[in-house]
């Protein structure tokens, strides 16, 4: 297939390049920047230069390729409007042919508990927009788009992400790590390379109006997360935990969300689209991987 993809340099998005260039797609990925061009070239991308609140632009890249993929976010609020105006854009040029949309949502919407893709939301009011999008992404297979939501855990990998918001957290006077909130909330995982992987396979596997959790199956505990920050940091693994109050002075809107108590197997796509995720946990990837120092 000839791709086209939004968000290419992003942790998540340069991990799909690379699985899409690894299965034998060809890339069309956008650009605003000479800076991310270079990458996008450099990773072995065809270069399509714009912003991605450009209509004309998504509509005309949309019609030219055999699929598109988005997964560009700025986490500057106004993610909503664009992700709004990037459908109004993409669904119309790709309806009627039954050529795939794959779009990013994030698992946070389910809110807390044992998770899967049956789960009832109850997003935290940080994600909330979500859900009215992703529900119009996968009405538009009857459309004759063949949509996908992919709905990640807490991406990690190449040193990048929310993990460095715990691995870099203050210290006490005593050295111990300031966990957000009490440090027994589990959170759902997934490393980007292996996200990646599941990105390809279901744009090409995916039934319309399909939704998947991107989980490993590896749910560390905040308190496990900040002791593993703390050996490859090199400076011991002693953690303390917040209070609700000094979370959210801390972190502001991110609070509620590092705070949810989650859990999921990323079961759905093993079974339905063959996925099979081998990167390492991220307590190991931040204990003695890419995010470690000592």
């Amino acid at each position: 297939m000839d791709v086209f993809l939004t968000g290419g340099t992003g942790l998540v998005g340069s991990a799909v390049l690379r699985a899409l260039l690894e299965d034998g797609h060809t890339v069309h990925a956008l650009a605003r920047s000479d800076s991310s061009a270079a990458q996008l070239a450099d990773a072995g991308a065809t270069v399509v230069r714009g912003e991605v609140d450009d209509s004309a632009l998504l509509a005309d890249a949309a019609r030219a390729a055999d699929g598109v993929i988005h997964t560009a976010a700025a986490a500057d609020g106004k993610d909503a409007d664009r992700d709004a105006a990037l459908l109004d854009a993409v669904l119309p040029a790709l309806a009627g042919s039954s050529r795939p949309y794959v779009h990013t949502s994030g698992v946070w919407v389910h809110g807390p508990g044992e998770i899967d893709e049956d789960t009832p939301f109850a997003p935290p009011q940080l994600t909330a927009w979500r859900l009215p999008l992703d529900a119009r992404v996968r009405a538009a297979a009857a459309d004759g788009v063949r949509s996908v939501v992919i709905a990640p855990g807490i991406v990690h990998g190449r040193g990048l992400g929310l993990p460095n918001l715990v691995k870099d957290g203050p210290r006490t006077d005593d050295g111990a790590l300031v966990l957000p909130g009490s440090g027994e909330q589990h959170w759902t995982t997934v490393h980007a390379d292996d996200l990646g992987r599941l990105y390809a396979r279901a744009l090409t596997r995916a039934a319309a109006g399909s939704y998947y959790l991107g989980a490993s199956g590896q749910n560390p505990t905040v308190r496990e997360i900040g002791e593993a920050a703390g050996r490859g940091a090199g400076l011991g693994t002693a953690t303390v935990g917040s209070t609700a109050a000094e979370t959210e002075a801390r972190l502001g809107p991110l609070a509620g969300a590092f705070d949810l108590d989650q859990q999921a197997t990323g079961a759905k796509a093993r079974a339905e689209l063959g996925w099979q995720p081998t990167g390492v946990s991220l307590l190991e990837d931040l204990g003695s991987g890419s995010y470690a120092t000592a």
